[in-house]
């Protein structure tokens, strides 16, 4: 009887439609114009997104989020609607409070810029009347926001703000204000795009140029592979969706869809981020069939936990122990494993990271509460199961190929150590060994293990380096996530879980930007190289000593049958007793077999295993990482000045593409290798 704790899965992630919006600023003369216009046809995209979301019917979806950057203008309108509806507003900010209300108040006085900095109300002019409205208007909607403040270089952007307010008439400090702080408004718009499934955008159609504006960013989210509705600042009544960068080559003399067919590729658009793709069925007919996209979840859930690996289906494990140690003690240590709990994984693996996490200035300990329950414990979960299906699934391709060569020799095996009699009893041993061939087979197919192996790996992975993303406000856009070849849900499942998350309500200092390289994303990176690096060694030495196993196997065959035919002609010939050869002819014939039976077996794991071409994977895979390393070694070395936001998540992003290459890669290689028969 089974004694592991009962242990259920961790609950679905909640199902959440995020939105990012921008747009242009009151100033804007267009816009200003037919603001009543584009507030109808805004609220016509938020009615027809509430339809759609309803529509879905999940029963444990989450209000949908909004991003936006809170500028005057359209971000303001978007924001105050999604507030009324109930919606959840975040708001990346490309600066820290102070200063984004400052300059998104538009002084034309640096008293009032000096005022607004500190805090303070503002003079009572006219123009600072103004001025102060719109400081209280992004003031008042920060309150109500999660705001991801990125003040890093608050103290630069600041000087120059102030200095081109003291010299109006000085063309060069304002393009040199214009210039940082648009980059700063790009940044920011990038992380609202990556966490966003659509983006809105209020635009002209004039130009993509200017970093930072409304046609920058759309261009930027199409690149991203982010969906983007288009509201015409000239024609809002008549907005389309694009999704591709080359959408903008015509986008003047592209005609507007009906307004019912636009709504209808709306909502098709918003089923497409809440809900899985159907998988497909696999040439041997056991995938994920079509008309249940939600069947790989119901799996995962199904999936019963065991605490420890089972001795039973450690047979790859062992090859590759066996070949590819340098030790004795290596090679013959024991091999169980012990899986950790979602409930142990916050005290044990990931404690260094949970406290280095809790230490980063101003950090939230509630958001580092939801890591441990809904990252790391799916996480622990996932590793889990997955490294018992791994077990059971390599481990019965690799007994498969074992049985299938102890069949060929116990079958005649009498030959040389029974007589024709008893040769029952060793049919009888290959009867066995086949119909446990067989056995393995239908049922590795019928459960799945090598599907559901690799459904839970790839859930697994997302999930492992995820903590490190989400504390740096880092996510990777809706467009970039790989598709499987038979299921998605897996990346669904990982992008949802990482989304209901969203962003931290943090201030970028360099402080906190310098602890989380440092204390999280070195130690992760320079872990994972070191891991990648044992394994490629490790892979590389067992398919150098099985490839020279199986040629020994393979020669020792040529000498045992050339034995024999030495014995038969000096019989012939005379040399020595006749007799000799009659009587070792069953033992040499059965070495004869024996020797390239199991040499072919060898041959056969050896290229199932494929322990060359995952060598070389984690070979490369740990040389990106290594240069990764050493470019975040680069930044810690840098001053606090030198450490921007943009520097750092551009890290976190190319260490997360290269954990994502990897399972492509992996993915590639063990695709095509379901559960067979081994001939």
């Amino acid at each position: 009887m089974s004694t592991d704790p009962i242990i259920a899965a961790p609950p679905a992630p909640r199902v959440r439609l995020c939105l990012g919006v921008t747009g242009h600023r009151e100033g804007n003369a267009v816009f200003a114009a037919n603001r009543g216009r584009i507030e109808a046809a805004m609220t016509a995209i938020f009615n027809a997104i509430d339809t759609a979301v309803k529509g879905v019917g999940y029963s444990n979806s989450a209000p949908t989020r909004l991003h936006c950057l809170l500028a005057d203008g359209v971000d303001q309108l978007a924001a105050n609607s999604a507030l009324l509806r109930g919606w959840e507003l975040v708001a990346p900010l490309p600066f820290g409070h102070d200063l984004n209300v400052a300059i998104n108040a538009l002084p034309t006085d640096a008293a009032d810029a000096r005022a607004l900095l500190n805090g303070d109300a503002v003079t009572d002019s006219v123009a600072s009347l103004e001025t102060q409205g719109r400081a209280e208007a992004v003031r008042g909607l920060c309150e109500k926001a999660r705001c991801f403040e990125l003040a890093e270089q608050d103290d630069v952007i600041a000087a120059l703000f102030l200095r081109k307010l003291d010299a109006p008439t000085d063309l060069g400090k304002a393009q040199a204000f214009a210039a940082r702080s648009s980059e700063r408004v790009a940044l920011a718009a990038r992380v609202m795009i990556e966490q966003s499934d659509i983006l809105i955008g209020v635009w002209d159609g004039a130009t993509q140029a200017m970093i930072g504006g409304t046609g920058h960013t759309i261009a930027a989210a199409l690149a991203l592979g982010a969906p983007v509705v288009w509201i015409d600042v000239n024609a809002p009544e008549t907005w389309r969706i694009l999704c591709t960068p080359e959408s903008l080559a015509g986008i003047s003399s592209s005609a507007a869809a009906t307004c019912e067919k636009q709504t209808e590729a709306l909502s098709a658009l918003v089923r497409l981020a809440l809900q899985p793709a159907e998988g497909r069925k696999s040439r041997h007919g056991h995938g994920h069939g079509k008309g249940d996209p939600h069947a790989g979840l119901k799996a995962l859930d199904g999936e019963r936990w065991r605490g420890r690996s089972s001795r039973f289906w450690h047979a790859y494990r062992r090859v590759e122990a066996l070949f590819g140690a340098e030790s004795l003690q290596g090679r013959l240590r024991n091999l169980r494993q012990s899986y950790e709990t979602p409930a142990a994984i916050a005290s044990g693996s990931a404690a260094a990271a949970i406290a280095s996490a809790r230490a980063l200035p101003g950090q939230d300990d509630a958001y580092v509460s939801k890591i441990e329950t809904d990252v790391l414990r799916r996480f622990a979960w996932a590793d889990g199961i997955s490294a018992r299906l791994s077990d059971t699934y390599r481990g019965g391709m690799t007994l498969s190929f074992i049985f299938s060569a102890l069949a060929i020799v116990g079958g005649i095996a009498y030959l040389p150590f029974a007589t024709p009699h008893d040769k029952w009893m060793f049919a009888l041993f290959e009867l066995a060994l086949l119909l446990s061939i067989v056995a393995i087979t239908v049922v590795g197919q019928k459960r799945r293990w090598h599907t559901r192996w690799f459904e839970t790996r790839r859930v697994a992975e997302y999930f492992r380096h995820a903590p490190i993303l989400l504390l740096l406000g880092v996510a990777r856009p809706t467009g970039r996530w790989p598709r499987g070849a038979q299921t998605s849900w897996p990346e669904w499942y990982a992008r949802h879980g990482l989304r209901d998350l969203g962003l931290p309500q943090i201030v970028t200092t360099p402080t906190y930007l310098r602890g989380a390289l440092k204390n999280l994303l070195l130690i992760h990176v320079v872990g994972q190289r070191d891991y990648h690096r044992y394994k490629a060694k490790r892979l590389a030495h067992a398919h150098h000593n099985l490839d020279k196993f199986s040629e020994v196997m393979f020669i020792l065959a040529v000498a045992s049958v050339s034995c024999y035919l030495v014995l038969k002609a000096g019989g012939a010939l005379h040399w020595f007793d006749h007799e000799i050869a009659s009587r070792f002819s069953m033992l040499l014939t059965f070495f004869g077999v024996l020797l390239p039976t199991f040499g072919g077996a060898i041959a056969g794991i050896r290229y199932f295993g494929d322990f060359e071409r995952f060598s070389a994977i984690s070979e490369v895979t740990a040389e990106k990482l290594d240069a990764v390393a050493d470019r975040i070694e680069l930044l810690l070395a840098a001053p606090d000045h030198a450490l921007d936001y943009g520097r750092v998540s551009e890290l976190a992003h190319a260490a997360d593409d290269i954990v994502v290459g990897e399972i492509e890669s992996w993915q590639a290689v063990f695709g095509g290798k379901n559960v067979t028969v081994p001939v």
